[in-house]
């Protein structure tokens, strides 16, 4: 077969995202190389109606890496990009496509320095996976990718096809990209709530949401999305329509005393807003807010 017909995968990050994926390329016979920081012997994906078991083991030393691969699904938080980096090296030559499981719309600027010109594809994750306390993985949706049409959308379509993550390739990649950055900016609100999505339903949250998602939208209007008034309403009624334990693994990594992506998620909006001439006064509140919860002091 062709690389196009049948890519050597490799896949960095085996937590809630990355698992998910590997499950999916397992169960239609294209299990990836799977690298992470712990030596796991297997990866194991929780749904309604079983399991997926992915053999591993987990590699964790990228000097033992002999081969690059064709496609490289990279699903590390983009506070984790740094230290995935060797991993990069090792796997990639110049013709390896790159897929970014991540949030925000600046994945391309942040691996590039990585990558010697190599193809990076952002992609956005529309499935809800959290990681349990036995190391499992809860896959509470349907899995489902949307990725720019650029070149290696082909291949991760290839990679996926008749598994159970859709992908599916968006002409105006722009606007859905900010469009889910909205979602995820408007989650950070659960860090300094400490509270998952049923705090939603109070109306003080439903209004500072949207008046934030407002402000969200005028941004990200200004940086090319084309998005309608009535975005930030349906992302609300979303949240609304959510199981009132839900999380999101911001949330996760506050809990457990991680680093926050509160450059990427929320960050973002305010450092665009600035340079478009655009106030941002909710997130002159909430970036601080979050930045301090995340690096500290104190």
């Amino acid at each position: 077969m062709t690389m196009s017909e049948s890519p050597t995968i490799a896949l960095i990050g085996p937590g809630a995202i990355g698992t998910t994926i590997a499950a999916a390329l397992h169960e239609v016979g294209r299990t990836p190389t799977i690298c992470g920081r712990s030596a796991l012997e297997q990866l194991e994906l929780r749904f309604d109606g079983g399991r997926v078991v992915v053999p591993g083991p987990v590699r964790t030393d990228p000097t033992e890496t002999k081969t690059t691969f064709d496609l490289v699904f990279v699903a590390v938080k983009s506070t984790q990009v740094e230290t995935a980096a060797p991993w990069l090296s090792a796997l990639c030559n110049a013709k390896t496509v790159v897929c970014v499981l991540q949030n925000g719309v600046e994945q391309q600027a942040l691996f590039a320095p990585y990558l010697g010109g190599g193809p990076v594809l952002p992609s956005v994750v529309w499935f809800p996976a959290q990681r349990e306390p036995d190391a499992s993985v809860w896959l509470r949706g349907k899995a489902r990718l949307t990725l720019p049409d650029t070149t290696g959308a082909s291949m991760v379509l290839t990679a996926l096809s008749g598994s159970r993550c859709s992908v599916d390739v968006a002409a105006d990649f722009t606007s859905v990209a900010w469009r889910k950055l909205l979602q995820n900016a408007v989650a950070g609100l659960m860090v300094l709530a400490g509270r998952r999505a049923g705090m939603f339903s109070r109306t003080d949250i439903t209004a500072l949401s949207l008046a934030y998602l407002r402000e969200c939208l005028e941004v990200a209007r200004a940086e090319g999305a084309t998005l309608g008034d009535e975005v930030p309403q349906e992302i609300v009624d979303g949240f609304h329509g959510a199981p009132a334990d839900m999380g999101t693994s911001i949330l996760a990594d506050r809990q457990a005393g991680r680093p926050l992506e509160w450059e990427s998620r929320n960050g973002v909006v305010q450092r665009c807003g600035r340079s478009r001439g655009i106030a941002t006064p909710i997130s002159d509140l909430v970036v601080p807010l979050l930045a301090a919860a995340s690096d500290g002091p104190g």
